[in-house]
């Protein structure tokens, strides 16, 4: 224990845009080379997993203290699941990893020419550095909309939405205007990727099972449900016979569903659009595109479309010493994927593996691998027992693309514990057409106001 403090290491005070921070990150000096991994998403865990009780020393920084499962963010946003279902901690997830030490910190720069990551907690020096910050919501502009919709790419948002659309029917209920009441009871989801089919027809399950039940004073029938999608069609990414299939499942459910039509504003009231159209709604959630989360200090010369990170074939950043980016911030440009590999789970999963072992083979002096990406197939649920699949040549939808979906969500998870809590509420949902989480545990004011 005496060697483990004497090997602390304590840095003096450095001011960073105007904030003074002093170094309070601890980490032992054991003469291992150090990789810092900032971002806890599938990137970076699937990269720390493969290093566990390697010849590295590994520190993971990421302002939560948790690994969220963000395919399932719309169930918590719709009363389906719990939080805590889908969130494991990373302390809990590293236990038994002895090279590996998480800290809760925010990054506020990186400084590649000393080596260094800034954080408001401190500063930490790296042999390696991987950036795996992922993505963010990409309003492309649109101030007003960034304003007064929400999206969805964290569990805290996932409250809000939930938070929302309850306290939307709680006003509802009471207003005695009509045309106040449509308003709070429409809502319009903006993109038509999978994330936004697939809200969208929570919503509408929501509507059709639960609504009857809890607002039998409210007219289920004036509720309109909007799905608002740029291209023409749904699901751009996956095969044209499954967007055909979810647009005509979420048709069944009652969405209405607007092809080609681009927003241009939003007011928290009325939507409107390029082509002319106009929606009424009080909740907007914006699933229409995403953007990489660069942190700051490294030179925009690195910096591809979308606000992603210049990549070889090995994950290494253009013009950057030992720096690697991995998920949805990278861009490894080929001619078989112009703009870089699709931002999705298992892109973030095969590339954080393949780094890991190559810098294992570096530092073992082998040859390095390039990146192959591996297409294992795509999945988009619509609804209970509706979902779409696209495997191989293979192009199905319905029951069993429903079962498919399920079962490869579930085995995603991590944790036994939260595989058995959300597998229990999907077989109670199953059964019951309930949802047993219609809580507004902190009230939504707004982006801009405290909750």
């Amino acid at each position: 224990m005496s060697n483990f403090i004497s090997s602390i290491i304590f840095i003096n005070s450095i001011k960073m845009e105007g904030k003074k921070v002093t170094n309070t990150i601890r980490l032992p000096e054991n003469g291992l080379p150090r990789i810092v991994v900032i971002g806890g998403g599938f990137a970076g865990l699937s990269f720390v997993k493969k290093l566990k009780n390697k010849a590295f020393q590994v520190v993971v920084i990421d302002k939560n203290n948790f690994h969220q499962f963000q395919p399932l963010l719309y169930q918590v946003a719709t009363s389906g699941i719990v939080p805590d279902s889908i969130a494991f901690p990373f302390r809990k997830q590293f236990k038994n990893y002895k090279n590996v030490f998480f800290r809760m910190a925010e990054v506020m720069k990186i400084d590649t020419e000393n080596r260094q990551v800034l954080t408001d907690i401190g500063h930490v020096h790296y042999n390696y550095l991987v950036v795996a910050t992922g993505s963010t919501t990409n309003f492309f502009g649109l101030e007003d909309v960034q304003k007064n919709s929400l999206g969805m790419k964290t569990i805290q948002e996932a409250l809000d939405i939930r938070s929302l659309i309850l306290q939307r029917f709680e006003k509802a209920v009471v207003t005695t205007d009509d045309e106040t009441r449509d308003a709070l009871t429409n809502f319009a989801v903006i993109g038509g990727g999978p994330a936004g089919v697939e809200t969208v027809g929570a919503i509408a399950e929501f509507k059709k099972y639960i609504l009857p039940k809890d607002y039998p004073d409210l007219d289920v029938s004036m509720m309109s449900i909007y799905l608002i999608e740029s291209n023409d069609r749904l699901l751009k990414g996956m095969s044209e016979k499954s967007s055909e299939m979810s647009l005509r499942y979420l048709k069944e459910m009652g969405v209405k569903v607007h092809l080609d039509t681009r927003v241009t504003s939003y007011d928290g009231h009325k939507i409107q659009t390029f082509n002319g159209e106009g929606f009424t709604a009080k909740s907007v959630i914006w699933t229409a595109g995403v953007k990489g989360n660069i942190p700051e200090g490294i030179n925009e010369e690195c910096f591809a479309k979308g606000n992603r990170l210049l990549v070889n074939e090995y994950s290494e950043v253009k013009g950057c010493t030992n720096v690697y980016a991995i998920g949805d911030i990278s861009a490894m440009i080929s001619e078989e994927f112009p703009y870089g590999h699709p931002m999705v789970a298992q892109t973030a999963i095969q590339q954080g593996d393949l780094l890991a072992k190559n810098l294992l083979r570096q530092i073992g002096g082998e040859s390095l691998k390039k990146f192959e990406y591996n297409d294992k197939g795509s999945l988009a649920t619509v609804g209970k027992r509706k979902a779409v699949a696209d495997i191989g040549r293979f192009k199905f939808g319905g029951y069993f693309a429903w079962i498919l979906w399920s079962v490869v969500h579930l085995m995603s998870i991590s944790g036994f514990k939260n595989k058995l809590f959300v597998g229990i509420n999907w077989i109670w949902s199953y059964f019951t057409y309930d949802k047993g989480n219609r809580l507004i545990m902190r009230r939504y004011k707004g982006r801009n106001k405290k909750h």
